[in-house]
């Protein structure tokens, strides 16, 4: 390697190091009276430059109100991923989501844990006797599943306070052909889950690996799309768009970085 091409090189692994320390940070958007953050990554961040490895996707996105009071409820969200990543559901279990629509987390588990993709948290805060909100936290469990017929996450939530409330929240999964984000889960929420309170928070890791025919498998892979000479590369990762019962939807991207093995 020549002189030149070795400045190259040590710029590109300043930038990029650069800019996974800026992009760590949560995209915060603001709209109205309404505060939007998202982070999201995928593990690990070496990935083959040709090729795809197993991955898991971290995301988590909060709502606050930029004004005194409570933010509208959320009713609708998605979430759209890079499509250098890849989806696998082949020979996964199913989870038959009418067994667990009022189980417990632990109970849910019990029944679905084949199906499991995913775990997370739900928070939200609740009124209860027309008092000051009082802030819940649901666990987060995520099943691979089908929904009329096409691929589906069934988020399913649990909370023990202040009262024993289960819900069950179908994400439809979506490949796309076109533009920057191949895979897309979209979740219109149960209006029941209003009733729970106003979700202020949504986070989720999705990850899953299993054998199929004697073969490894992974629910999500994906590898880096850094060009030849350079040793990474900064990409969209994700974007997240919120639906509200009352204004405009938010929509937040959030840049992920990776770094390349192999030539």
């Amino acid at each position: 390697m020549n002189k030149s091409r070795v400045v190259v090189a040590a710029i590109a692994v300043l930038v990029v190091g650069a800019l996974a320390a800026a992009f760590a940070q949560a995209q915060v958007v603001q709209q109205g009276a309404v505060r939007v953050s998202v982070s999201a990554k995928i593990a690990p961040q070496r990935l083959p430059r040709h090729g795809k490895d197993p991955i898991s996707v971290h995301f988590a996105g909060h709502i606050s109100a930029t004004k005194d009071g409570e933010p509208p409820n959320l009713t609708s969200l998605r979430i759209a991923l890079n499509r250098n990543g890849v989806l696998d559901t082949r020979g996964l279990p199913t989870c038959n989501v009418a067994k667990i629509g009022t189980a417990s987390s632990n109970r849910a588990l019990t029944i679905c844990r084949k199906a499991l993709v995913g775990q997370g948290k739900f928070t939200a805060d609740t009124y209860l006797a027309g008092g000051e909100p009082y802030p819940a936290v649901g666990r987060l469990l995520l099943f691979n599943g089908v929904l009329h017929g096409r691929p589906a996450v069934f988020g399913h939530i649990y909370s023990a306070q202040p009262f024993a409330t289960s819900f069950i929240i179908p994400f439809t999964v979506r490949e796309s052909a076109h533009g920057r984000y191949g895979t897309e889960l979209t979740a219109d929420f149960p209006q029941s889950l209003s009733s729970w309170g106003n979700v202020t928070g949504i986070e989720m890791k999705l990850s899953r690996r299993y054998s199929y025919r004697g073969e490894r498998h992974s629910f999500l892979s994906a590898g880096c799309p850094a060009p030849k000479g350079f040793s990474g590369a900064v990409y969209p990762l994700a974007q997240a768009s919120f639906g509200f019962a009352v204004g405009p939807s938010i929509t937040v991207d959030q840049t992920g970085v990776c770094k390349a093995t192999g030539k």
